[in-house]
């Protein structure tokens, strides 16, 4: 029998569990709600339900591979293993890196328009400014020490949670159960379809659990169990919040407010206390994406580095003076910022992490008598995956904003672009990490 590593069971189902929460549960939730209303309308509890159900046959997918595969690397070896040496799997693990970029650029606009709305806010440039200082100062945090990232992020999911149960009993004694009856703003099954591709970047969160399988007893077991739960304690707070905010809102209150609509239903719910209690909970959560994402952004950069398909200099992670994964990411991350509305980059961050779900379980087919994943199980996400891109894809393109679907495609382009010259000019090849092959064969030998 193999040796045991030394971290094998310190992560448990519970803990494993929490973690998945505090990756989908917040920034999200504040940012999207409103946008998703624009088109889902008094259904906008359907459109969570949507990108819940599609999630589910992603996280199918993310917990077979999990259990397999167990490593810290999670979707960034999962591609690797899927689809081998070789553009693909370079190309796809560029773009998630940059995936995660607009991501961060949605937390931080939104951390800006909440702010804004709290002090009353209304100059465009002054949001620009907001959203950049916060992810430059983040980015000073994590070069003063990377210890300090992660100590407060169970302490901020604490805080929204206590805050939006409170929201939740309070609005439901103030319901008004009438306001279903008003389908204006709403555009039947196709807007709550594209309300839950709008979503889709509220549940993304999930991936992150498959990075502790390298640490937990038994992965084959316990990484879907806390997967699974993850996701259904997080679909359900989404999904009994819109059903609150719907009823204790008006469609073109939301509407008007859908930058921050969670604020504006604290302050119907509780006057000035509820604006202030949702809005710091909003600043919280996007602050604390923000913050986790460019730490995690720029260690998926080390990751990819280590397999080669970034530059050396990218593999030296933050605490061993490797700067330039940090840098980049929190630059591009202001470029999105300053060029990009909130709406724009809340639907490239979902139409980016449909085409990394549905590729890792493209992909995944190849792999599946290893990993013992139902075929059906997997060509199910692919298409679900596919036919929610399309869907907002569609969107995108009808609504007369070409910059957003164009410039998400042109990431999509240069990514592979980028991965071909790259490999061509230094002859690379990319290699699964030595911990990974580690934390699998503890897994066989058990």
């Amino acid at each position: 029998m193999a040796s045991r590593s030394t971290t094998a069971g310190t992560i448990g189902v519970p803990a494993a569990t929490a973690i998945g929460v505090g990756g989908m549960m917040g920034a999200g939730l504040y940012t999207l709600l409103g946008f998703a209303a624009e088109t889902a309308g008094v259904w906008l509890f359907g459109s969570f339900l949507v990108g819940g159900l599609v999630s589910v046959f992603s996280v199918y997918s993310y917990a077979k591979l999990g259990a397999r595969y167990p490593s810290r690397g999670g979707a960034a070896e999962f591609l690797i293993r899927c689809f081998g040496d070789g553009v693909v799997s370079g190309g796809l693990n560029v773009f998630q890196f940059l995936g995660w970029i607009i991501a961060m650029a949605l937390y931080a606009a939104g951390f800006a328009g909440y702010l804004m709305h709290l002090f009353g806010l209304h100059d465009e440039r002054a949001g620009k400014a907001i959203g950049v200082g916060l992810v430059l100062a983040l980015m000073a945090l994590n070069f003063i020490g990377s210890k300090v990232v992660g100590r407060s992020e169970l302490f901020v999911v604490g805080i929204e949670l206590v805050i939006i149960l409170v929201f939740v009993i309070i609005a439901a004694t103030k319901a008004e159960p009438s306001n279903f009856t008003d389908q204006a703003g709403g555009r039947g099954l196709l807007g709550v379809l594209i309300g839950a591709g709008v979503l889709y970047v509220t549940y993304e969160g999930f991936g992150v659990v498959t990075n502790s399988a390298g640490d937990m007893a038994d992965p084959k077991r316990e990484l879907p169990r806390a997967m699974y739960s993850a996701l259904a304690i997080v679909l359900v707070i989404h999904t009994t919040v819109s059903v609150m905010v719907v009823l204790v809102m008006k469609l073109k209150d939301i509407d008007a407010n859908a930058g921050h609509v969670l604020a504006a239903a604290g302050q119907a719910v509780l006057g000035t206390v509820g604006l202030v209690a949702i809005s710091t909970a909003a600043l919280l959560a996007t602050a604390s994406a923000v913050n986790a994402t460019l730490y995690g952004n720029a260690n998926l950069a080390y990751t990819v580095a280590k397999s080669g398909e970034m530059p050396a200099d990218f593999a030296r992670g933050i605490w061993r003076s490797g700067t330039w994964g940090l840098v980049a990411a929190g630059g591009l991350t202001c470029l999105f910022v300053i060029f990009f509305p909130l709406a724009a980059v809340g639907q490239m961050a979902s139409l980016a992490f449909l085409i990394v779900y549905g590729s890792v379980s493209l992909g995944h087919l190849r792999v599946r008598r290893e990993t013992g994943a139902n075929a059906w199980m997997l060509i199910t996400s692919v298409a679900l995956n596919a036919g929610l891109f399309l869907v907002l894809l569609v969107h995108s393109i009808r609504s007369g904003s070409p910059s957003t679907w164009l410039t998400l495609l042109a990431v999509l382009a240069a990514s592979f672009a980028f991965e071909y010259v790259y490999r061509r000019k230094t002859g690379r090849h990319l290699r699964i990490s030595k911990a990974s092959l580690d934390a699998e064969s503890r897994v066989h030998s058990t």
